[in-house]
């Protein structure tokens, strides 16, 4: 292996226009008061918890409750659960079929 080889950095497994709407909901997030953050929190846990869930599904790994860190921690917990997605791509396309769309969705919910 040669020093080029080292000095690559992996491409990320999540699709251009799935991580487009995810910044754009980010985006959103951080532009939200807190009331409305706090009275969308259950919306966007739930497509966090979905992630997992099938995430876990493909994996073989039993599924778990992804833990309530409030609001302040929210989009990192889907940026993750969304990478991971992405990432269960080659083996269930299924998975993030709808990714792009259903963000779009949350992205409109918290406007």
């Amino acid at each position: 292996m040669t020093l080029s080889n080292l000095s690559q950095t992996p491409r990320s497994p999540v699709p251009q226009e799935v991580s487009t709407e995810l910044e754009r909901v980010v985006q959103r997030w951080h532009q939200l008061p807190l009331d409305q953050a706090l009275s969308q929190a259950g919306r966007v846990r739930a497509l966090v918890q979905t992630l997992a869930d099938g995430v876990a599904r493909v994996t073989g790994v039993p599924a778990s409750e992804v833990p309530d860190c409030g609001p302040a921690t929210l989009m990192d917990q889907l940026t993750v659960m969304v990478y991971d997605a992405s990432a269960t791509v080659l083996t269930s396309s299924a998975l993030t079929s709808t990714l792009a769309q259903d963000l779009a969705s949350l992205r409109r919910e918290l406007a």
